[in-house]
Protein backbone atom coordinates (compact mmCIF):
# COMPACT_ATOMS: atom_id res chain seq x y z
CA UNK A 1 0.00 0.00 0.00
CA UNK A 2 2.99 2.51 -0.51
CA UNK A 3 2.10 5.18 -2.96
CA UNK A 4 4.06 6.93 -5.31
CA UNK A 5 4.14 10.23 -3.64
CA UNK A 6 3.25 12.01 -0.63
CA UNK A 7 0.45 13.95 -0.53
CA UNK A 8 0.02 17.61 0.48
CA UNK A 9 -2.98 17.21 3.43
CA UNK A 10 -4.96 19.48 5.55
CA UNK A 11 -7.89 19.42 7.01
CA UNK A 12 -10.89 22.25 5.75
CA UNK A 13 -11.93 23.77 9.08
CA UNK A 14 -14.91 25.31 7.35
CA UNK A 15 -16.57 21.47 6.94
CA UNK A 16 -16.03 20.02 10.23
CA UNK A 17 -15.78 19.78 14.23
CA UNK A 18 -13.11 22.32 15.28
CA UNK A 19 -11.86 19.32 17.26
CA UNK A 20 -11.25 17.58 14.18
CA UNK A 21 -7.79 16.48 12.88
CA UNK A 22 -6.51 15.60 9.49
CA UNK A 23 -6.82 12.16 8.44
CA UNK A 24 -2.66 11.07 8.11
CA UNK A 25 -2.91 9.43 4.21
CA UNK A 26 -1.58 5.83 5.15
CA UNK A 27 -5.25 5.74 7.19
CA UNK A 28 -7.31 6.88 3.92
CA UNK A 29 -4.96 4.58 1.96
CA UNK A 30 -5.51 1.97 3.79
CA UNK A 31 -9.14 2.46 3.68
CA UNK A 32 -8.83 2.84 0.03
CA UNK A 33 -7.29 -0.72 -0.29
CA UNK A 34 -9.74 -2.42 2.06
CA UNK A 35 -13.62 -0.97 0.25
CA UNK A 36 -14.85 -3.89 -1.32
CA UNK A 37 -17.43 -1.72 -3.18
CA UNK A 38 -16.82 2.24 -5.55
CA UNK A 39 -19.09 4.14 -7.16
CA UNK A 40 -17.34 5.76 -10.53
CA UNK A 41 -18.57 9.06 -12.39
CA UNK A 42 -17.95 9.32 -15.75
CA UNK A 43 -18.88 12.15 -18.82
CA UNK A 44 -20.86 11.00 -21.36
CA UNK A 45 -19.54 12.76 -24.49
CA UNK A 46 -23.08 14.76 -25.23
CA UNK A 47 -21.61 15.88 -21.10
CA UNK A 48 -24.24 14.35 -19.08
CA UNK A 49 -22.91 12.44 -16.17
CA UNK A 50 -22.52 8.63 -15.75
CA UNK A 51 -22.10 6.60 -12.57
CA UNK A 52 -22.29 2.76 -11.93
CA UNK A 53 -20.77 0.63 -8.98
CA UNK A 54 -17.95 -1.64 -9.32
CA UNK A 55 -15.32 -2.89 -7.46
CA UNK A 56 -11.47 -1.99 -7.40
CA UNK A 57 -8.24 -2.53 -6.00
CA UNK A 58 -5.29 -0.66 -4.84
CA UNK A 59 -1.86 -0.98 -6.01
CA UNK A 60 1.44 0.73 -5.89
CA UNK A 61 -0.32 4.59 -5.37
CA UNK A 62 -3.58 3.86 -7.60
CA UNK A 63 -6.97 2.48 -8.17
CA UNK A 64 -7.85 0.20 -10.42
CA UNK A 65 -10.87 -1.16 -12.48
CA UNK A 66 -11.85 -3.15 -15.61
CA UNK A 67 -14.90 -3.14 -17.69
CA UNK A 68 -16.05 -4.12 -20.90
CA UNK A 69 -14.47 -2.19 -23.73
CA UNK A 70 -18.14 -1.93 -25.18
CA UNK A 71 -19.96 -0.40 -22.17
CA UNK A 72 -20.46 2.98 -21.00
CA UNK A 73 -18.11 3.81 -18.88
CA UNK A 74 -15.19 1.91 -20.84
CA UNK A 75 -16.90 4.21 -23.96
CA UNK A 76 -17.07 7.48 -21.72
CA UNK A 77 -13.47 7.49 -20.76
CA UNK A 78 -12.26 7.23 -24.49
CA UNK A 79 -13.43 10.59 -25.27
CA UNK A 80 -12.48 11.76 -21.78
CA UNK A 81 -10.56 10.10 -19.00
CA UNK A 82 -11.43 12.59 -16.47
CA UNK A 83 -12.95 9.93 -13.41
CA UNK A 84 -13.89 10.05 -9.78
CA UNK A 85 -14.16 7.27 -7.91
CA UNK A 86 -15.62 7.06 -4.40
CA UNK A 87 -16.17 4.51 -1.44
CA UNK A 88 -17.73 4.52 2.20
CA UNK A 89 -20.31 4.26 3.75
CA UNK A 90 -24.04 4.68 3.66
CA UNK A 91 -24.83 6.72 6.57
CA UNK A 92 -25.13 9.93 7.49
CA UNK A 93 -23.67 10.49 11.28
CA UNK A 94 -20.60 7.35 11.19
CA UNK A 95 -18.08 6.11 8.68
CA UNK A 96 -15.80 7.59 6.25
CA UNK A 97 -16.29 8.52 2.87
CA UNK A 98 -13.94 9.31 0.27
CA UNK A 99 -13.37 10.42 -2.59
CA UNK A 100 -10.90 9.83 -5.71
CA UNK A 101 -10.41 12.13 -8.68
CA UNK A 102 -8.00 11.47 -11.12
CA UNK A 103 -7.13 9.94 -14.97
CA UNK A 104 -8.02 6.84 -16.59
CA UNK A 105 -5.14 5.50 -17.62
CA UNK A 106 -5.51 1.95 -19.49
CA UNK A 107 -2.92 -0.82 -18.78
CA UNK A 108 -1.88 -3.19 -21.74
CA UNK A 109 1.28 -4.31 -20.19
CA UNK A 110 0.18 -8.04 -19.43
CA UNK A 111 2.97 -8.76 -16.83
CA UNK A 112 1.30 -5.63 -14.92
CA UNK A 113 -2.18 -7.05 -15.79
CA UNK A 114 -1.17 -10.45 -14.35
CA UNK A 115 -0.23 -9.24 -11.05
CA UNK A 116 -3.58 -6.62 -10.57
CA UNK A 117 -5.66 -9.84 -12.12
CA UNK A 118 -3.58 -12.40 -8.95
CA UNK A 119 -4.51 -8.88 -6.71
CA UNK A 120 -8.20 -8.74 -7.56
CA UNK A 121 -8.43 -12.55 -6.81
CA UNK A 122 -6.80 -12.38 -4.20
CA UNK A 123 -9.12 -9.41 -2.97
CA UNK A 124 -12.16 -10.76 -3.93
CA UNK A 125 -12.35 -14.30 -4.53
CA UNK A 126 -12.28 -17.15 -6.93
CA UNK A 127 -15.31 -15.74 -8.80
CA UNK A 128 -13.03 -12.69 -9.80
CA UNK A 129 -10.39 -15.09 -11.87
CA UNK A 130 -9.16 -13.68 -14.67
CA UNK A 131 -6.82 -14.80 -17.14
CA UNK A 132 -4.62 -12.17 -19.08
CA UNK A 133 -3.42 -12.07 -22.67
CA UNK A 134 -3.05 -9.56 -25.28
CA UNK A 135 -3.46 -6.55 -22.79
CA UNK A 136 -7.15 -7.95 -21.71
CA UNK A 137 -8.51 -9.39 -18.79
CA UNK A 138 -10.18 -12.93 -20.20
CA UNK A 139 -13.10 -14.45 -17.87
CA UNK A 140 -15.33 -16.97 -19.01
CA UNK A 141 -16.17 -15.39 -22.76
CA UNK A 142 -16.12 -12.32 -22.19
CA UNK A 143 -12.99 -9.47 -21.92
CA UNK A 144 -11.94 -6.48 -20.34
CA UNK A 145 -10.11 -3.41 -20.11
CA UNK A 146 -8.13 -2.41 -16.99
CA UNK A 147 -7.43 1.31 -15.88
CA UNK A 148 -5.77 2.68 -13.65
CA UNK A 149 -6.38 5.93 -11.37
CA UNK A 150 -4.02 7.65 -10.05
CA UNK A 151 -4.89 10.21 -7.61
CA UNK A 152 -4.20 13.57 -8.94
CA UNK A 153 -6.74 14.62 -5.53
CA UNK A 154 -8.49 12.81 -2.51
CA UNK A 155 -11.26 14.16 -0.35
CA UNK A 156 -12.24 12.50 3.18
CA UNK A 157 -14.76 13.02 4.83
CA UNK A 158 -15.56 11.60 8.53
CA UNK A 159 -18.86 11.49 9.63
CA UNK A 160 -20.48 11.27 13.11
CA UNK A 161 -18.59 13.23 16.21
CA UNK A 162 -16.22 15.01 15.22
CA UNK A 163 -17.55 15.64 11.07
CA UNK A 164 -14.07 16.47 9.23
CA UNK A 165 -13.18 17.12 5.18
CA UNK A 166 -9.48 16.20 4.76
CA UNK A 167 -7.99 16.34 1.08
CA UNK A 168 -4.85 15.07 -0.16
CA UNK A 169 -3.14 16.86 -2.92
CA UNK A 170 -0.86 14.62 -5.46
CA UNK A 171 2.07 16.47 -7.47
Amino acid sequence: MTGTTTPETTLDSRYGDPAATAVPWPEAEARLAEAELFWISTVRPDGRPHVTPLPAVWSDGALHFCTGPEERKARNLAANPQVVLTTGTNTWNQGYDLVVEGEAVRVVDDTRLRELAAAWEAKYGSFWHFEVRDGHFHHGPGHAVVFSVAPRCVFGFGKGEPFSQTRWRFA
